[in-house]
């Protein structure tokens, strides 16, 4: 379907799919990723709720580092899409480490939680405290981001020379040489060109005529 698609369209489809997995990892990372329960000395158990910012804290970083790539991929050149686009396939390998870790280990993704609801520090002891864990479905959504972020990254280092080159909106005009009929040689311009209108007084004449009290649109 890329190699159909216009390149213009092309380019636009790759950066807003980047901005869209940035923007669905980021929405994850807000979210509630674990129910912990907690067994507290001579209290009972406590219930507790972890979000992404404390078993992923890493997966904002990367997600706005995602948006900031997206804004360099609409001014880039060839060479620099191949990079960006390899930076790309390396945020999402990162987003995927992140969220595969809090799924694998959910107890020490709530590590932190835990230390600041019961004082129990240490990887064994926070881990004989949990009673028991519930991984919601957000650090999969995560998991999900991760690959179309580097699937895109695939994509753009892939399809890179296919983009539309940079557009300049002023071009240099080059006069062409020709010959006039008494033999001598002169400078005309392309087909097409339009010169522009150039002014009679420059920015120092008008600040001059502003001095004496003259108005230079008057003329």
């Amino acid at each position: 379907m890329a190699e159909r698609m216009p390149p213009r369209r092309l380019k636009l489809v790759l950066i807003l799919t980047v901005l869209a997995a940035s923007s669905l990892a980021l929405l994850a990372w807000t979210q509630m990723w674990v129910q912990a329960e907690v067994g507290l000395p001579d209290a009972g158990t406590q219930v507790l709720e972890i979000d992404g910012a404390v078993a992923a804290p890493a997966l904002t970083a990367l997600a706005l580092s995602g948006f900031a790539l997206a804004g360099a991929l609409t001014i880039a050149g060839r060479f620099i899409r191949v990079v960006l686009g390899a930076l790309e396939v390396l945020l999402g390998f990162s987003v995927f480490l992140a969220a595969y870790l809090a799924v694998e280990d959910p107890s020490q993704a709530s590590a932190a939680a835990v230390t600041a609801a019961t004082g129990i520090a240490g990887h064994e002891s926070i881990k004989l405290s949990v009673i028991g864990t519930v991984v919601t479905p957000w650090p999969f959504v995560a998991l999900a981001a991760a690959v179309i972020m580097a699937a895109t990254g695939v994509a753009v280092i892939l399809t890179s020379a296919r983009w539309p080159g940079q557009t300049r909106k002023y071009q240099a005009v080059r006069f062409e040489t020709v010959a006039s009929p008494d033999g001598s040689d002169t400078a005309v311009p392309p087909v097409g060109y339009e010169p522009t209108e150039v002014a009679a007084n420059d920015s120092v004449g008008d600040w001059d005529d502003l001095s004496r009290g003259e108005d230079p649109t008057a003329r």
